[in-house]
């Protein structure tokens, strides 16, 4: 904790209030998403088709809309930006409280989504220009701030829950309208990362598109969310399987223990990977090991019987938690170095568009994984042999991390020259 602190103060005001926002956003999110579904299906009385609507056009209005939001973010400045995200999901987590009609509930899903649209690449893009030589280091520190704040978010909506859910949404909307007077007060009103060409949007989005090695290092990515994702769905999905009636608790021990990977040892994997490898390969390596964190459970699930004692079902639980804790290891080494990658390939113009590229091409990439993951988890239990899922998560990692060694050895992934900095907004 000491460090973390020490490294905090290390950087400029803007940086701090970057990351602490960063934490008040997460908690306010996760204290209420994760509750959202059965309060919609329980509380509302609505169908499942409709629940599965609602957050469905959020996820889509999100992942759909962070090329038009980190564009804005380039065009219009990061703070406004920012502060539009904010305020609109103000509104959108004040509606979803208080509404129970399809089409209200519908727009405020999409507000909710298309502000995480808005905020994030910018936030992304504010902190690299502030961070300037030290980017690894603060996408590091904001890690763990984000971290901090999806494990603290669901704390506090379950306490809340026990009042009324309309106390969550209004908890929520008033996390993110007090970060929308902070931002107007402290955050500076620098510009964007925009080229500042004549040619218009359309311009700026064939400039990002065209950029093959940003574009090639985004795919080969994808396999990288596909498996962190699995912390929300094929490892509950085990949870439940092997300690049936605790899954509950089982998954939030497991989340539990992904964040604490983060929050207690970001800033000392960050150091230690850095003092190896250089930012390329050790987003090699770390995907590497994101892929191995699904072994334990290969070999567990084919070889153990869980109908054979107590013991086995210990196997079971610890190859859980292992898998669990070496994934989050795997993701704590990737991201600082990952994030300080976009920020090179984008060769320092356009910085929030390619963040908005990159988020939507990972948003897609994460719902076909899934279908994918889905699939493959129902067949091999079909087959009565479920350790062929773990083994195609495996393999994924290798595929990934493989793709990106490909892309590191062509050089494609060099670094360039460094952004010049950017005047202030009077």
């Amino acid at each position: 904790m000491r460090s973390l602190v020490t490294e905090f103060r290390s950087f400029s005001w803007c940086a701090r209030l970057l990351m602490v926002q960063q934490f008040t956003i997460n908690t306010a999110f996760y204290m209420l998403m994760p509750y959202l579904a059965v309060h919609l299906a329980d509380g509302v009385g609505m169908a499942a088709w409709a629940v599965g609507l609602v957050l469905g056009v959020r996820n889509f209005t999100q992942q759909g809309m962070f090329l038009v939001g980190g564009t804005l973010a380039d065009r219009l400045g990061h703070k406004p930006t920012i502060m539009a995200g904010c305020l609109l999901r103000t509104a959108g987590f004040g509606l979803l409280g208080f509404v129970d009609a399809l089409p209200a509930l519908v727009v405020a899903s999409a507000a909710t989504g298309f502000a995480g649209a808005l905020f994030n690449p910018a936030v992304r893009a504010c902190l690299a220009q502030e961070a300037g030589e030290r980017r690894v280091e603060a996408f590091a520190a904001f890690n763990v701030f984000y971290q901090a704040g999806m494990f603290v978010g669901p704390l506090v909506g379950l306490a809340l829950l026990a009042t009324d859910f309309r106390l969550v949404c209004s908890v929520a909307a008033a996390l993110f309208l007090a970060l929308t007077v902070v931002q107007l007060r402290l955050l500076p009103g620098r510009n964007g990362s925009a080229s500042g060409g004549s040619g218009g949007v359309l311009t700026d989005w064939r400039s990002v598109v065209r950029n093959r090695p940003f574009l090639l290092f985004s795919l080969a990515m994808i396999g990288s969310y596909v498996l962190s994702f699995q912390v929300y769905l094929a490892l509950p999905l085990q949870a439940h399987r092997v300690a049936p009636g605790s899954g509950d608790a089982v998954t939030t021990a497991l989340f539990a223990v992904s964040a604490a990977v983060a929050v207690v040892g970001q800033l000392r994997i960050t150091a230690w990977a850095r003092a190896r490898w250089s930012a390329q390969r050790a987003i090699v390596h770390g995907i590497a090991l994101m892929g191995a964190a699904f072994v334990p459970l290969v070999v567990t699930d084919a070889v153990v019987d869980r109908r054979s004692g107590l013991l086995d079902w210990i196997l079971e639980l610890l190859s859980l938690f292992t898998a669990v804790a070496l994934l989050g290891l795997g993701t704590a080494t990737v991201y600082p170095f990952e994030m300080d990658t976009v920020v090179s390939l984008a060769d320092g113009r356009l910085v929030a568009t390619h963040y908005g590229l990159y988020n939507t091409v990972s948003g897609l990439g994460i719902t076909l994984g899934n279908l994918v993951t889905g699939a493959v988890w129902d067949a091999a239990h079909s087959l009565g042999h479920p350790e062929l899922s773990w083994a195609a998560l495996a393999a994924t990692g290798a595929l990934c991390a493989g793709c990106v060694a490909l892309l590191v050895r062509s050089g494609r992934l060099n670094p360039r020259r460094e952004p010049e900095p950017l005047a202030v907004v009077s």
